[in-house]
């Protein structure tokens, strides 16, 4: 009985040993797999649900990216739930994100109101071990798996450029985004740097619109009163500015399309079907074609591989963009966005001119 006993002790700890040892190698592989080979189980091979949250949908650019989504889901091979909408609310947005949280989603995909509110639901979702793709706007802090986003200095640059070159002097209007999002910061200070150091003879005055279509045209009107003799315009987002722009030039006569005496030259940004009609029509003449198919493509694309534990470096893509290491320390797929003219407005792979 005493020699039984010392065996089945033995046996017992040899057992245990083995059961901590095997358990020790697979959690030396799991967390190997996952940062070293970037082939890791996180959130669950890259199953379950994907939660999908909007800013706003009073824009025809992010209805069309609404529009995008369910079908860059399915061809991306992701299982993403119906979108919720924050309708332009920083902190509906926190509890749309909560929510989607407590559904049990294994990844997110969200396009931020505020570059610095949107800590709170990331710093949710990383406490739930949920990986975060955020389009369109990069946060100021928290963890993100990926920002897919175009350059955005790039397109107050361009704007910049274009009005520089078509107007020799004289008073031009930005019509700027929302400063607590980093897209209305990095426009208006690259719009404003940009003419200050190529184009002198330019004079900027700005309207802070916050992405609102009723406060674009209230101040533009009072702006007008006080300077009917500006000669350009810059339009942050013309998904939300185009019509009021348009509609308070009409009602103050100076509605003028290119080729006539006094028209204002006019650029935009996002590559809405509107502004390429508008374009075609003289009204405005230009803009940066935001890509709303490709930030639903890739806001898929990234949160699929976050879900896979798959990991990125800095440099180019395979899908002509850069993928770029911002200040804070996140990575940026930056998506190319051409200037749209008369020139190349027909250009039937701008997704502007492949939707109804």
């Amino acid at each position: 009985m005493p020699g039984r006993t010392l065996r089945k002790r033995n046996r017992s700890r040899i057992i245990g040993a083995t059961a901590l040892a095997v358990g020790a190698s697979l959690m030396l592989a799991a967390c190997g797999s996952t940062k070293d080979t970037g082939s890791g189980s996180a959130g669950g091979g890259g199953t379950g649900k994907v939660g999908v949250v909007l800013p706003l949908l009073t824009s025809p650019f992010w209805q069309s990216y609404n529009d995008y989504v369910p079908k860059m889901a399915k061809s991306e091979g992701v299982d993403a739930l119906k979108t919720v909408n924050s309708n332009s609310d920083p902190s509906q947005q926190i509890t749309d994100i909560n929510n989607e949280l407590n559904q049990g989603v294994k990844g997110l995909v969200v396009a931020p109101l505020d570059s610095a509110a949107i800590e709170a639901g990331l710093d949710q979702a990383e406490r739930k071990g949920v990986p975060v793709v955020a389009v369109d706007v990069a946060p100021d802090k928290g963890k993100v798996a990926m920002v897919v986003r175009a350059d955005n200095v790039a397109y107050g640059e361009k704007a910049c450029d274009y009005l520089g070159q078509h107007v020799t002097s004289g008073k031009v209007v930005q019509i700027m985004g929302d400063l607590a999002s980093v897209n209305g910061r990095d426009r208006s200070e690259a719009f404003r740097s940009c003419v200050k150091k190529k184009y002198p003879k330019l004079k900027v005055l700005e309207i802070p619109a916050k992405w609102e279509s009723d406060t674009a045209a209230s101040q533009l009107g009072t702006l007008l009163n006080a300077n009917p003799d500006i000669k350009g315009i810059y339009m942050q987002a013309g998904g939300v500015y185009l019509a009021p722009t348009l509609q308070t030039l009409k009602s103050k006569g100076m509605l003028k399309t290119a080729g006539q005496s006094g028209h204002i030259v006019i650029v935009s940004n996002d590559g809405i079907p509107q502004e390429f009609d508008a374009i075609r029509k003289g009204e405005i003449d230009a803009t940066v074609s935001q890509p709303a198919d490709a930030y639903a493509k890739y806001g898929m694309y990234y949160i699929k591989a976050a879900m896979e534990g798959k990991t990125f470096k800095p440099g180019p893509t395979d899908h002509d963009s850069t993928i770029v290491k911002l200040s804070s320390g996140i990575l940026e797929d930056q998506l190319p966005a051409p200037l749209v003219t008369k020139d190349n407005v027909d250009d039937p792979k701008l997704w502007g001119n492949t939707v109804k």
